[in-house]
C-alpha cells in the first residue's frame, strides 16, 4: 500500500516515517510538513493511505481531507481527543493519540490493509488465504512468527506471551489477547480460556476441564468449553 505522512513537527514526522517503514505491507511514497505540499504531491500521484496530523498551521488535516475530490483511506494522528468525532464523520480508518505505541500503530495499519484488500477483491471471489505468519511488535522491532511454530499464547493484562515450538524463551509483546486473536485464523487457533489461546495442531488431549499440549496442562474456561466440544465433534 502506497502511503504518505503529513505532520508539521519534524521529530513526529520522522518517527511516523520510521514506524511506516517497519510495516511490511506499507510503502512510504512521501513525507510532508504541511498539507499544501501533500496536496501538490497528490495532484500527480496516487496513494492508498494517508497518515495525517490534525493541528497543522494553514490548512488543517481535517480541512485537507474535506478538500480532496478522491479521498484515500486516512489514519489521523493527533495529541487531541476532541477531534475524534470529526475524524470519524470523515470515515477515517483509525484515530491515534500521540504518543503512539508501535503495537497500536500496527493495529491501525492492519485495519487499513484489511479494508484495502476488501475493496480490491470482487464480491464473488473467495477470501484470500491467511499468509501463514504474523508480525509481532517486540523491542522496537517486528518479529515474524510462522503460525505452525506458535504452540500456545498466554494473556497477561496488556501483554501476551507467545510460546513457540523448539524455542525456550517466549516472545513477550505489549498487546491484548483479543488484538492478537483477531490476527489468527480461527481454523488453526482456538481460545480455551480468558487468558489462553492454543494451536489446534499442537494440542494432544483434553481431560475434564484441562487441555494438554504434551505435558503442559492449561485450564479450559467454562465460557469456551463449547468451542472445544465442536472441535472434537463429541457431545456431552
Amino acid at each position: 500500500m502506497r502511503c504518505i505522512a503529513v505532520d508539521d513537527e519534524p521529530l513526529a514526522l520522522e518517527l511516523l516515517a520510521d514506524n511506516i517503514c517497519q510495516v511490511p505491507w506499507l510503502e512510504l511514497a512521501g513525507k510532508f510538513s504541511n498539507t499544501l505540499q501533500a496536496a501538490t504531491f497528490l495532484q500527480d500521484n496516487t496513494v492508498d493511505l494517508l497518515f495525517l496530523d490534525i493541528q497543522i498551521p494553514g490548512m488543517t488535516g481535517l480541512q485537507f481531507l474535506r478538500s480532496l475530490r478522491e479521498t484515500p483511506m486516512a489514519i489521523l494522528i493527533t495529541a487531541y481527543e476532541k477531534y475524534a468525532l470529526d475524524g470519524f464523520d470523515l470515515d477515517v480508518v483509525d484515530y491515534l493519540l500521540k504518543p503512539v505505541s508501535l503495537d497500536r500503530f500496527v493495529k491501525a495499519c492492519s485495519k487499513a490493509h484489511e479494508l484495502f484488500q476488501a475493496r480490491r477483491r470482487p464480491a464473488e471471489t473467495a477470501p484470500l488465504p491467511h499468509p501463514g505468519f504474523i508480525f509481532i511488535p517486540c523491542d522496537y522491532s517486528l518479529i515474524k512468527a510462522n503460525l505452525r511454530n506458535i504452540v500456545w499464547i498466554e494473556g497477561l493484562k496488556d501483554y501476551v506471551r507467545i510460546h513457540l515450538k523448539q524455542v525456550q524463551k517466549p516472545i513477550v509483546t505489549r498487546m491484548t489477547l483479543k488484538t492478537l486473536e483477531d490476527q489468527l485464523p480461527s481454523t488453526e487457533f482456538i481460545r480455551i480460556h480468558k487468558s489462553y489461546i492454543i494451536s489446534v495442531h499442537h494440542m494432544t488431549s483434553i481431560r475434564k476441564n484441562s487441555l494438554f499440549i504434551g505435558e503442559r496442562e492449561l485450564p479450559i474456561g467454562h465460557n469456551y468449553r463449547n468451542r472445544l466440544i465442536l472441535l472434537t465433534g463429541r457431545q456431552e
